[in-house]
């Protein structure tokens, strides 16, 4: 009981941190991806550095993590000298390539790679958002200065609608596993069931913000869900291969940063390239 209590006002607060984050400013997104994409490089990293032949620098990844998105964000938003933060990224990575002719480690091969997938895995999709933020996509068509934020919002809402309906149709009628190897706990009924509630929530979308026609906008709940699914398989994956059962513990009841975003880390880019095939 007391862990329901918890994860529920966890759950709680963390939606209304997210909404707000992304809804208020574009300050507040920002300020709020950043911490989310250094609080994510920085979990990522102590993950890896649990296996005996990895010792990646944290504190430097976790930088450069930040630098990346704050670049993406400077040069998204248009800031004069706001991509300036992609060198010092381009510093850090260069430091974190070249310290290891130095530092005499067992396996720098390993540790150049895992310090690459923090970026790549982590960071860089959370970068992409701004490229929707600041997009300007639906200002002509919606009635709203944010039509960028909203759009951001939508991928986080259609996953925590996909992971919802998933959830409550795979336990009500669960019987051929999805992906036993990785995750036993999800279907194909429950992965068909959270599709089918997004198909629905999106011709709502269609309705209150026409940035989309009703196809695209299903279209693109179906590339949030199926890319969304992966990413949470590929969470899932990392974590059975390195012998944990969450990633962390930052979010009581719910785990950690990675346990969060883990399918928004393949969604968004999927989301992000959709959106521009689409709508330029």
């Amino acid at each position: 009981m007391k862990n329901l209590i918890t994860r529920t006002l966890t759950g709680i607060v963390f939606l209304a941190v997210m909404i707000g984050g992304i809804l208020y400013s574009p300050a507040t997104f920002g300020v709020l991806f950043t911490v989310i994409t250094a609080l994510s490089v920085w979990e990522f990293t102590g993950i890896m550095n649990q296996r005996g032949d990895v010792s990646v620098n944290r504190f430097i990844n976790t930088v450069a993590g930040g630098c990346l998105f704050v670049g993406f964000f400077g040069f998204a938003a248009g800031i004069p000298g706001g991509s300036a933060f992609f060198v010092p990224w381009l510093l850090t990575m260069i430091y974190l390539m070249v310290s290891e002719l130095y530092l005499k480690r067992e396996s720098p091969l390993n540790n150049w790679a895992f310090s690459m997938m923090s970026q790549i895995y982590v960071a860089l999709p959370f970068s992409l958002l701004c490229l929707l933020e600041f997009s300007g996509i639906g200002s002509e068509q919606v009635h709203s200065s944010q039509s960028g934020a909203w759009l951001v919002l939508s991928i986080y809402v259609l996953l925590w609608l996909n992971d919802t309906g998933a959830y409550c149709v795979g336990s009500l009628l669960g019987r051929h596993k999805l992906f036993p190897r990785i995750s036993p706990g999800k279907s194909w009924e429950g992965s068909i069931g959270g599709a089918a509630v997004c198909l629905a929530v999106s011709q709502v979308a269609a309705h209150y913000f026409p940035v989309f026609s009703p196809v695209e906008w299903a279209l693109f709940a179906l590339v949030v869900v199926v890319f969304g699914t992966w990413g949470d398989l590929i969470e899932s994956l990392l974590k059975r291969q390195m012998g944990i059962k969450d990633s962390g513990n930052i979010l009581p009841g719910h785990g950690g940063m990675l346990d969060r975003f883990d399918s928004s880390l393949i969604a968004i880019p999927a989301a992000v390239a959709f959106v521009y095939v689409t709508l330029t």
